[in-house]
């Protein structure tokens, strides 16, 4: 080469060179705003259509990650046939590219798979070979077995999840599925149409809670166990329409060892958050995972409470067998009885159904400091019938429930009871804890019970209705939206029509309450009414029977608070709720009024959950020093 050619030879080298440096470096870094960072290193087969980094740095390693593009079962058998027990890195990422490739295609077997290769990552025989706890695929497995477990065992319509015994096809074998019990049974009980509770949006509710940990969290419905033996006090009062949530899980017979020969063994338990929250895993106490608010939502998505708001309000006998099963006087558990947690009994209001406390249980039942002391009763009632036989049937439920579950009397906590009430229910909750004498029969008779010419059966009725004893078992009242001086709509009238009797005129009590009613009238003058009222003539103001019982004081020993909403930004004591007047609502003997700027319905909202939270820790602290 003359030395023209090799000068210019020379100049196009450094020109090419300065124009890569002009173009920056081949290699480095750029920055970029933290969300995008954070995006990127947490991203997963759970939340993207890619693998987290730790899989695509092993899948790039082994010259896989091309592959797995285009053909991802190759790629998987490639990295399974490889997998010695010992290599965990390998052992996550079939895990999470099993569930990657299960998820894209609907394959269950990788989706079961996925949760195979997971547990034996989570849970290796060797101790050494645990995932350290701040390791980011811990966390990532756990959801990818909880997840592959639900979809791998999935049937139908994609939410049903069939726990049976059986052998079941892996890409790389067979795992045979025994059941650890011939029946799953919580509290007399029998689990069954287990559906997944992960996969669903919630709506209605504000706050969506779960309970992290390891296992497929499902809701569970209830069906009647034939064989009695064992059923806890109470378990007949649970409503057969009551869906549970619960936790499958599938301990795995020597994973590691045994994924090489392909034929797996597994034993499916099913275990709800009554029972246990943590289980031993591998010498490890290992939390169990529930979805606790989508549970609540699938059984209320389905609910005949619904159709009972309107029908148990026009019909005094209206009941839905869906609802209460065989308990004909209203009182409902959502969970066994607890030997040592408070009562806490909600009355729901007119036309209304315990699916209006949906949302305070949720709060609720999520708090573990309210959920450890308490437990939630439902009274459930036929609220067109008259205020005071709906409270008979209140009084006399509460004192079966408490007889039926603690006979001998060896429960404190029952002795310590609190019972809320909305609206109308307000009222029931107010006849469980005063001693009006006669004075509610005086109101409404001027000659005696016992000198009316009546047959026993209506005189037994209307003792049972209006001459009321406090339960020496309720301790706290909490009365929301509650018009104890009634409601000032029944009061209205449009040119000279009185919408509220019209409406009291379509309700249709209950045949023997017509009969009793007949029975009185012809057997007695001075009476105060000539038909039975409804519960509507019951909250007009001016009627007799709630004026009696608005005079009447709550007994000593027994604390009340009131919760009260008033709409608009006025002065409280001028304002109402577009049902009840501010005072109406209030009463002077209470420990706390808290007024709240919202419409009648009030018992849903943040403010009124977290008053009546204050409440009960504070029945739960004052019950703790005896002094209720």
């Amino acid at each position: 080469m003359n030395r023209i050619s090799f000068r210019f030879s020379l100049l196009i080298l450094i020109s090419t060179a300065l124009g890569a440096c002009a173009s920056g470096p081949p290699m480095g870094a750029t920055p970029v705003d933290p969300r995008t960072a954070q995006r990127h290193l947490t991203a997963s087969a759970l939340t993207s259509r890619e693998p987290s980094a730790n899989t695509e740095q092993l899948l790039r390693r082994l010259g896989l990650y091309d592959l797995f593009g285009s053909k991802p079962e190759q790629t998987l058998t490639e990295l399974h046939g490889a997998l010695a027990p010992e290599d965990s890195s390998r052992l996550f990422a079939l895990a999470e590219l099993s569930y990657l490739h299960g998820a894209a295609t609907g394959d269950q077997s990788h989706l079961l798979a996925a949760a195979v290769y997971a547990w034996a990552y989570l849970f290796p025989d060797e101790p050494e070979r645990r995932p350290e706890p701040f390791d980011p695929r811990l966390r990532l497995a756990a959801t990818i077995y909880n997840r592959g477990l639900a979809g791998g065992l999935a049937s139908g319509n994609g939410l049903d999840v069939q726990l049976d015994g059986r052998t079941v096809a892996l890409p790389f074998g067979t795992i045979e599925i025994s059941r650890a019990t011939p029946a799953f049974l919580w509290s007399g009980y029998e689990l069954g149409g287990f559906r997944s509770a992960t996969d669903v949006r919630i709506h209605g509710l504000r706050n969506r809670y779960r309970r992290a940990g390891i296992g497929a969290p499902l809701a569970a419905r209830l069906a009647p166990f034939d064989n009695a033996v064992g059923v806890p006090p109470g378990a007949g009062r649970i409503p057969p329409g009551l869906e549970l949530p619960v936790t499958a899980l599938l301990r795995i017979d020597a994973a590691r060892a045994t994924l090489a020969s392909g034929r797996m063994r597994g034993v499916l338990e099913v275990h709800s958050q009554d029972d246990v929250q943590r289980l031993d895993i591998a010498g490890r106490s290992v939390p169990l995972e529930f979805e606790t608010t989508s549970t609540l939502a699938l059984m209320l998505q389905e609910s005949d409470a619904w159709a009972f708001e309107r029908e148990g309000f026009l019909s005094g006998t209206f009941r839905s067998a869906a609802l209460t099963g065989s308990r004909e006087d209203g009182l409902l558990f959502f969970r066994p009885w607890r030997r040592g947690r408070i009562p806490v009994v909600l009355v729901h209001g007119t036309a209304s159904s315990p699916v209006r406390w949906a949302e305070l249980v949720n709060e609720l039942d999520n708090d573990p400091q309210i959920s450890k002391r308490f437990q939630i009763w439902i009274f459930m009632y036929n609220t067109g019938n008259p205020v005071a036989l709906s409270g008979a049937l209140l009084r006399e439920a509460l004192i079966g429930a408490v007889a039926e579950v603690d006979p001998a009397g060896h429960d404190p906590a029952l002795q310590r009871m609190v019972v809320i009430g909305h609206s109308q229910g307000g009222l029931l909750t107010k006849l469980t804890a005063i001693d009006p004498g006669t004075r509610l029969w005086d109101e409404v008779s001027e000659v005696p019970l016992e000198e009316l010419d009546v047959s026993a059966e209506t005189r037994t009725l209307f003792r049972r209705a209006l001459f009321v004893k406090p339960l020496p078992f309720v301790k706290r009242l909490i009365f929301i939206s509650t018009p104890h001086r009634g409601s000032f709509l029944n009061s209205v009238r449009l040119a000279g029509f009185q919408p509220s009797r019209w409406l009291s005129g379509l309700v249709k009590l209950p045949v023997n309450l017509i009969a009793a009613g007949a029975d009185l009238l012809g057997g007695a003058d001075g009476l105060a009414f000539d038909r039975i009222p409804t519960s509507i003539d019951n909250m007009t103001p001016g009627n007799p029977f709630l004026e009696a019982l608005a005079a009447t004081p709550i007994v000593p020993g027994v604390a009340a608070h009131s919760i009260i909403p008033v709409r608009g930004n006025g002065p409280p004591e001028e304002g109402n709720d577009g049902v009840v007047e501010y005072r109406s609502a209030h009463i002077d003997a209470v420990e706390s009024e808290l007024v709240i700027r919202s419409s009648h319905s009030v018992q849903g909202t943040a403010e009124a959950i977290e008053e009546v939270r204050r409440i009960l820790l504070e029945h739960a602290a004052a019950s703790s020093q005896g002094k209720n």
